[in-house]
């Protein structure tokens, strides 16, 4: 009505349309846009002859299939339809080569088709049309598993995941992977179920799952779902992230190991056995003796001997008791068990051995044991000889003593036994000291302590033999098991002969001291004869000085030189003092020089007065 309208305000009728021919006209196919952008859709115009007038109209096609205008310009206007669903959202943009019309704030609503109508009477005249395509992106894909796990027992395909995407437009699509590897459905092996739904917002969300039937291989496999999805120019996709898929499968086989302790066991040990099958869910596991039926208490897999010994050693068996294990006899897995041993040492000769001295003696100590030993043997915690054997050669008192043996055994720390042999020397008694007669010199009345050590099995005895001086008592007297120890005080009184005489069953052996007794009067004799002789140097030493002028004298007369008292020593209760005196021989004694003159004064000999005064 409006075009008619227009051509009869133009003198023209509707018949001389058909014979107008428009140059060219040109729109896009497609105009593709994301949700809530603005949309441009070009129309592009050349006539063949310049129009005395051109009109420009928009159509857009709705969902019943008619179409209905939006839009219309000429050159002297343009103007936007009202009341239509665009009368807000778009604009005509006119220009030299056509016009653009810009979609504001697209919706999904907006996809379909739009038309640009030019009309240019005598001119020409056409049409054209652009689809316009809206893309609205999903969100990223969220991939779940089964959590109750799959069984390869399935006869057919068994769910073992989902796969969800939301909100996208157009819609989506899904596609499985396992290690990155694409899944494609395949007869009674895989299948895909896909689940669409259109959403109020018009969006779409896609759920796929996957049906699979699973192996043993696929306890170890990642699967993945991705999402590919359209946008303007381009397709893209999103993936999820990899998940592991429990698997349950039967026990083929099962494996036993020895967990502690590591290295060989000794007796004594608490062993701990480990079994473990390959299926999943773990199968119960039974422990047991070779060729017994008796079942060994044990827990999830672990059984535990504790303290164990020899007699543990031996084969033991786990089995696995899943029902649907492939062949339940032949899922067994076998231990051999060795348990080492260490017997107590056996020592010969036993307990204790009596030699005599100068015998010899080969002493043994073994121990029966599993592995190699080696032997050590000590005494007084000295080490004293390696080997099971051990030679005592010559016996003297100093071999006699304890003699520990250890057997221990070098590849398997831990294992030690030891055992011990006391071994008992007999012989005469012996002197400690080697000197056996002693000669010793005393004052009368002083005191000696007389000492007699002796060694011998059995214990010597000792007893004193004294001649001479009577006074005398056992101060000492100290035993041990193959020693004793006597020291008698003894008053000199005389000369003294004391024998000291040990005997056991063997011999006997002395010992003798002499004793020479020294009286009072023989001290003092002593005493002067040494005080006279350094008298006698010191007198000596005087005149030599005095001749050398080394000691002037006075000359009036009598001068007192030397006055002294010699060293007092005493013996016993008396006392020795000797006194020198000098005096000046004057005119009685001359000594002449050479020509007969007098000496000088000074020159006169000294004399020298010794008077020896004992004390009583």
């Amino acid at each position: 009505a409006f075009v008619l309208s227009w051509l009869q305000a133009h003198n023209l009728n509707e018949f001389s349309l058909a014979a107008w021919a428009l140059v060219d006209l040109k729109m896009e196919d497609t105009v593709e846009v994301y949700m809530d952008e603005s949309a441009e859709i070009p129309c592009l115009y050349t006539f063949t002859a310049k129009p005395a007038t051109v009109m420009v109209q928009w159509f857009v096609r709705e969902r019943e299939g008619n179409r209905v205008r939006i839009s219309y310009s000429d050159l002297t206007m343009q103007k936007v339809d009202e009341n239509t669903i665009y009368s807000d959202r778009i604009t005509v943009q006119s220009n030299s080569d056509g016009e653009t019309l810009t979609i504001q704030d697209v919706k999904l609503s907006d996809e379909r088709e739009f038309f640009c109508q030019v009309t240019g009477f005598a001119a020409g005249n056409g049409e054209a049309r652009t689809l316009l395509k809206v893309f609205d992106p999903p969100e990223p894909p969220v991939i779940e598993g089964v959590l109750s796990g799959v069984s390869v027992s399935s006869d057919s395909p068994a769910k073992i995941a989902s796969c969800e995407t939301r909100d996208g437009f157009p819609k989506p699509n899904i596609t499985w992977y396992r290690d990155h590897i694409p899944i494609h459905p395949a007869n009674g092996l895989v299948n895909v179920v896909t689940l669409v739904t259109r959403e109020s917002s018009g969006l779409y969300t896609v759920q796929s799952d996957l049906h699979y039937k699973v192996t043993k291989e696929d306890k170890d496999a990642h699967f993945s779902c991705e999402v590919s999805y359209f946008v303007p120019a381009a397709v893209r996709t999103s993936e999820s992230k990899g998940i592991n898929i429990t698997v349950h499968y039967p026990t083929t086989s099962v494996e036993i190991w020895k967990e502690s302790p590591e290295g060989l066991v000794k007796e004594g040990d608490t062993v701990e056995i480990r079994c473990q099958g390959d299926g999943n869910p773990p199968a119960p596991i039974i422990f047991n003796r070779e060729q017994s039926d008796v079942e060994l208490d044990s827990y999830h897999g672990l059984l535990i001997l504790k303290e164990v010994s020899r007699a543990d050693s031996g084969v033991y068996e786990c089995h696995s008791l899943e029902l649907d294990a492939v062949n339940h006899d032949e899922v067994v897995d076998t231990l051999q068990l060795t348990v080492h041993y260490l017997d107590p040492a056996v020592v010969m000769p036993k307990d204790s051995e009596v030699m005599l001295k100068g015998e010899s003696l080969t002493a043994t100590c073994n121990a029966l044991s599993s592995l190699e030993t080696s032997t050590v043997w000590f005494k007084d915690g000295i080490e004293v000889g390696r080997g099971h054997t051990m030679q005592l050669l010559d016996a003297t008192f100093d071999t006699a003593g304890q003699y520990d043996c250890e057997v221990t055994v070098p590849s398997l720390p831990g294992l030690l036994t030891s055992g011990s042999v006391h071994i008992i020397v007999q012989g005469p008694p012996q002197m400690k000291d080697a000197e056996r007669e002693i000669e010793l010199t005393e004052k009368v009345g002083g005191w000696l302590n007389l000492s007699c050590e002796v060694r011998g099995h059995p214990r010597p005895t000792i007893t004193w033999s004294i001649t001479g001086s009577q006074s005398w008592r056992d101060v000492v007297k100290r035993e041990t098991e193959e020693q004793i120890h006597s020291v008698v005080m003894l008053k000199v009184t005389t000369d003294t002969v004391a024998i000291c005489n040990s005997t056991n069953d063997f011999g006997i052996e002395t010992k003798t001291y002499n004793i020479r007794s020294i009286d009072n009067s023989g001290v003092i004799i002593v005493v002067i004869i040494v005080s006279i002789l350094l008298l006698a140097i010191l007198g000596s030493v005087f005149y030599f000085l005095y001749k050398k002028g080394k000691l002037p004298c006075g000359r009036s007369g009598k001068q007192e030189i030397i006055n002294a008292y010699s060293t007092k020593e005493k013996t016993n209760k008396d006392d020795i003092v000797v006194e020198m005196k000098a005096k000046k021989m004057e005119e009685s004694v001359l000594l002449k020089g050479v020509n007969g003159e007098k000496k000088p004064l000074n020159d006169q000999v000294t004399m020298y007065t010794y008077t020896l005064i004992q004390n009583t």
